[in-house]
């Protein structure tokens, strides 16, 4: 493998610890090759751009701030929180889980669990549910946070697991999504897909809609199992490896599938973006992109951040680009985010970045966590909940 060709993929992620940037069971000689090439270097790597100055036209107003454990840890955690009702929800890397009124932040219960958790968290029907780097996926009350039950997977769970009060759903890194008897934690069924010799550290968490769950794999394919028995109904492929090395194949999926209406859409590196039918699989609308995280919808068009941090807007089943925002090239902005006229994203850096839907001018920006922030920002009527991945979770409104 090239040294140019490792140099790209770095380019692509911005990531400066290469150890981060691939799954654990990626081959020792694909690392060293990796870390014998000179990839970050300033004749080998581009740099992230710089922030420009810009009109401010709003400024976002702070409601509550307050601390969650480590955050993301010392590794390539994308915890991030989730809102039932409410209370928001959120777990930290060294075991700490929390309750939080979302309107004001005052914590109805925290409980620091002891375990590594490198997935989560999932809220609903009373239940709040996480995954471990030991392969365990754990049931906490909503009510006071007490331990309902733990399950073992059969590995890393580096995603949120969900469930609809009757399934907990979880996926693993070895390609297999795992449905629990929402009760105990007992199995129910194993959906096993293929996993390639290489690929980005990184799942989406399933989608879980009346009886039909939803997952993307590795392997570039999208697939909907029947919740109750765990059969089958349909898969897609999203991408198809291309390329000589290992490496140019990379074609995960690893930003959450997002249902609107009836159509579930999905995004994967090195491939396609496509809104595929929730019932059939049938592709109702694709395109080329490349992309690690979520897609959004707002305002007739969709949303989403290619692999160089360029913030999109597509028009809604069309390939017609209706604005690209090139102002935060290399600085490993998460997944867009919709609230009122404007696109939210977050970058490295900890700057949380507020764009027009109509042209996507910058609008308002105001850092939030000096250690970046990784995790996908929740949205709901006009506050932004952001969680920085030192651990500050914060509730910003619009004026």
């Amino acid at each position: 493998m090239s040294c140019k060709a490792a140099a790209e993929v770095n380019a692509k992620r911005g990531f400066m610890n290469m150890s981060d940037l691939f799954k654990p069971f990626a081959s020792l000689l694909l690392l060293v090759t990796l870390s014998a090439c000179s990839i970050f270097s300033d004749d080998e790597s581009e740099q992230p751009a710089e922030l420009q100055r810009f009109d401010q036209q709003l400024t976002l107003r702070q409601v509550w701030s307050t601390s969650v454990g480590d955050g993301q840890g010392r590794h390539y955690n994308r915890l991030a929180p989730a809102i039932d009702g409410q209370m928001i929800y959120v777990a930290s890397a060294d075991g700490t889980v929390m309750a939080l009124d979302k309107t004001n932040g005052d914590v109805r219960w925290r409980q620091r669990t002891g375990e590594a958790i490198t997935g989560g968290v999932g809220a609903a029907a009373g239940m709040v549910v996480f995954g471990t780097r030991d392969a365990q996926i754990i049931a906490l009350s909503q009510t006071d946070g007490s331990r309902l039950w733990s399950s073992s997977v059969s590995s890393e769970v580096l995603a949120a697991p969900q469930t609809d009060g009757r399934v907990v759903a979880a996926q693993s890194v070895d390609g297999r999504l795992t449905a629990l008897n929402a009760n105990d934690g007992s199995q129910r069924w194993v959906y096993d897909s293929t996993v390639p010799a290489l690929s980005l550290r990184g799942t989406s968490k399933p989608l879980i809609s009346g009886n039909t769950v939803v997952a993307g794999f590795a392997s570039g394919i999208v697939a909907a199992i029947d919740a109750t028995n765990g059969l089958l109904i349909w898969e897609e492929r999203v991408a198809v490896p291309q390329g000589r090395y290992d490496i140019d194949r990379i074609i995960d999926i690893d930003g959450d599938p997002v249902l609107s209406g009836q159509t579930v859409f999905i995004s994967s590196y090195q491939g396609n973006l496509m809104g595929l039918d929730l019932a059939t699989g049938r592709i109702v609308w694709g395109m080329a992109g490349s992309s690690y995280n979520s897609l959004a919808l707002g305002l007739g068009n969709i949303y989403w951040v290619n692999n160089f941090s360029h913030v999109i807007a597509i028009q809604n089943n069309t390939e017609r680009v209706v604005w690209e925002n090139e102002d935060f090239r290399l600085r490993r902005v998460n997944s867009p985010v919709t609230m009122n006229n404007y696109v939210a994203v977050a970058d490295f850096e900890g700057y949380l970045h507020l764009l027009s839907q109509i042209d996507g001018r910058i609008i308002s920006r105001v850092r939030v966590d000096r250690a970046g922030v990784r995790a996908n920002i929740l949205s709901e009527a006009d506050t932004l909940y952001v969680y920085g991945n030192s651990g500050r979770l914060m509730a910003l409104r619009l004026p």
